[in-house]
Parts: structure tokens; sequence; C-alpha cells
């Protein structure tokens, strides 16, 4: 006999089970399935820590999600005995004049009013003499932000997810949806669940999990290098040195540089931004190395801005992003089955915003609505129309 649920959730990485626990919060019956057994897996979270920033060069349209989502993490931390939020502060520099990233950060800070202080490339190295960057770069800093510690997040959630009872099907990819009127059928490696409502939150594998439901994004994994390297402790601890964003022009484009100060000895975390190297996630080689930028691009970034962080490798790592054509999420319901809510595409800055994701799916399937402002991450939007949405 087939088991029944009021929501099954494929995908219990990080939204999906911040969703999974704020259904089972509310008594909702829900099924959570996944491919791998989260925390401990190989989904894009990945690498122990993740930024997390207020005033947001991506967009101020982004900014009362950040905020909703630092007060929910700290919820959690304090529901759990998971330590999840360090405040480091988070800074980002770039060329004055020529780092539209840096720019739209301290535009969004302005905007809300943020504690956000701004400096002079000059003025920030008085502050971090680690950094070696010219005087006339533009800066800000803002105190409040820091890091997640991202598997702990995930496992904070599973573990009170579980106490309101939420289910689980782990180590059980999926192998097709049937999509009905009012309520859908998910088939998987162990078996066949039925529900009232679906949500799809499946990382990497989003759009091969969309397409069993008729739908046609435009998402495109990538594989990304991470690396931790050995620092000068005195410089880049987490005491003396905050998180941080780096724009630099790279002929016709720009590369985005990003990470971590060091703690517990751990070596300054550095990861670029890049949507270039397209994979298949079943397929995807997983070697750090086995591409030479892996470690050439991040270490180059380090003898150019911080050559006292620019040490030994200690550890390097392979994630995925997976992007939308214009970097922004998908969070929405599908466009024909209304009884079936998708967040995807998240394009490598997402994560700290998955407790508040984890809020509006459940609010989808609850309600059909979410108190946020979600119309920029709309399915329909005109930038990913290049690609059909829904399948005929």
């Amino acid at each position: 006999m087939t088991k029944h649920y009021d929501v099954i959730v494929v995908g219990a990485g990080s939204m999906g089970m911040a969703a999974g626990y704020y259904l089972a919060k509310q008594g909702v019956k829900v099924l959570l399935v996944d491919s791998f057994d989260p925390p401990h897996d190989k989904g894009s979270h990945y690498g122990d820590t993740r930024i997390i920033r207020h005033a947001y060069g991506e967009g101020r349209e982004y900014v009362p999600l950040a905020l909703r989502s630092q007060v929910l993490w700290d919820e959690l931390e304090k529901k759990t005995h998971h330590k999840i939020f360090m405040q480091t502060g988070a800074m980002g520099f770039g060329k004055k004049g020529d780092a539209p990233f840096i720019d739209e950060g301290i535009a969004s800070g302005k905007e809300y009013n943020l504690e956000v202080e701004h400096y002079t490339g000059a003025e920030l190295k008085e502050h971090y003499p680690g950094l070696q960057i010219p005087d006339d770069y533009d800066s800000f800093y803002e105190p409040k932000s820091g890091f997640l510690f991202s598997e702990n997040c995930i496992q904070a959630y599973r573990d009170l997810a579980e106490h309101h009872g939420a289910e689980f099907s782990i180590n059980d990819p999926v192998r097709d949806i049937e999509a009905y009127d009012d309520s859908v059928k998910v088939i998987t490696e162990k078996g066949a669940f039925t529900a009232d409502k679906l949500v799809i939150s499946a990382g990497s594998w989003s759009g091969k999990i969309t397409s069993k439901v008729g739908l046609d994004l435009p998402l495109i994994p990538t594989r990304q290098p991470v690396a931790w390297f050995e620092a000068d402790e005195s410089l880049f601890n987490a005491n003396a040195f905050p998180t941080f964003m780096v724009e630099i022009p790279n002929g016709e484009n720009r590369a985005i540089y990003y990470g971590f100060p060091s703690f517990g000895g751990c070596g300054v975390k550095v990861g670029r931004h890049e949507y270039v190297d397209a994979i298949n996630p079943d397929t995807m080689n997983r070697e750090f190395g086995s591409n030479a930028n892996d470690e050439g691009h991040i270490r180059e970034f380090l003898d150019k801005f911080m050559p006292k962080a620019s040490g030994a490798l200690k550890n390097g790592v392979i994630c995925m992003y997976t992007r939308t054509p214009d970097g922004h999420f998908i969070i929405d319901k599908h466009p024909e089955h209304s009884h079936i809510s998708i967040a995807a595409g998240f394009s490598g800055h997402g994560f700290k915003f998955a407790s508040v994701v984890g809020e509006i799916l459940s609010q989808l399937a609850v309600s059909g609505e979410t108190d946020h402002d979600i119309s920029i991450f709309r399915i329909n939007r005109p930038s990913l129309q290049e690609s059909s949405v829904t399948k005929n």
C-alpha cells in the first residue's frame, strides 16, 4: 500500500530540510526524500562554512530576506545545541568606479539603514594590515555579518524536523514523479509515496527533478573549487579578520572572490565565483587539482591581495553551483500545478537564505501564499524565457 503524506519534500539539503522542519512544526505530515544522507553527503553545501551578509551586492531586493534569515538562524541556534553562526563581520572591496557589485552592496546598506562602514583602500589596510590593495579601492564593512556552520545548520533542522514527526527516506534517488490535479506520486528506488503537495529543492539535481513534472528550467550546474591555505594567524584569525567578497576586473568579465578567516587553525578559506565549468552532478570530477585552475586562480588572488594568507595548501574540495541566466533564484509555484512549489538555481549565493527559503516553501505548501516578496524569483520572468518553462 502506498503511504500518503500531506507534503513530500524532494531534496533534504538546506532549503528542503528547513521547509521540512517548519511544516512538521505545524503538524503537517511530511516526508523528506533525498539521494544522500544530509548533512554528510555530496551535496552543494559541502565545505563547512557559508558567508551570511546583509548589505547585498547581488541586489538590494535580497536585503529583507537576508535580515529575516539572520533572525531565523539566531532562533535555530537557541533551539539546538549546534553552533550556527559566528559574527566576524563582512567586508567587500573593489576598484573604485569599476566594481558594480561593491557599489550595490554599499547602496543596499544605505537604502535599508544597515550598520555599514565605508572605507577607502588605504583606510581598510589600516584596519586589516594583512591586506595589500590599492589606496583608491572602494570598500564597505558590516560588523553584524559573518558566517554559518553549514553542516550544523542542516543537522539542526534535521533534528528539529524529526523531533516534530517528519519522516525521511534517505539514500533514495527519485526515479519519477507523477503530477495529478490535486496530488502527486513520487517514485523512488525504495518505493512510491503520494501526497497532496510537493516541494522540490534538490540543489544541482533540481533541473533533472523538475523535468519530471514537465518543466524545462534553464539551470546549469557548475564545478566550483574551494581551498584552505596556511596563513599568518595573527593577521587572519576570526577575531582579527572578517569574511570577504572581492570584485576584480578580468578582461571583459569580472572575477569575484570570497573567503573566510581562519578559526581553529583551519587556514584561510577562499573560492572564486565562476559559472563556466558546466557539469553533470552525477558524473562530475570531484578531485581537487584535476584542473590546473582549481588552485591556480585562488593562489593568484591571494598572492596579489593577501600574500600572508598564501601559505601551503591545507585542503581543497569541489563544490557545485546551480546557476540561472540572470543569477537570481527560482522560488515559485509550478505554473500549471499550483500544489507543487520549487526552489532552485541559487547560483552560488543561496545558502545564507536557506532558513527563510524554508519558511517560504512551508507557507506556499500550506496556504499557496507567502508573507515574503518573492516576485524577483518568479518562474516565468523574462530572463528565464530563453528556455521554455513548460514542456508541451
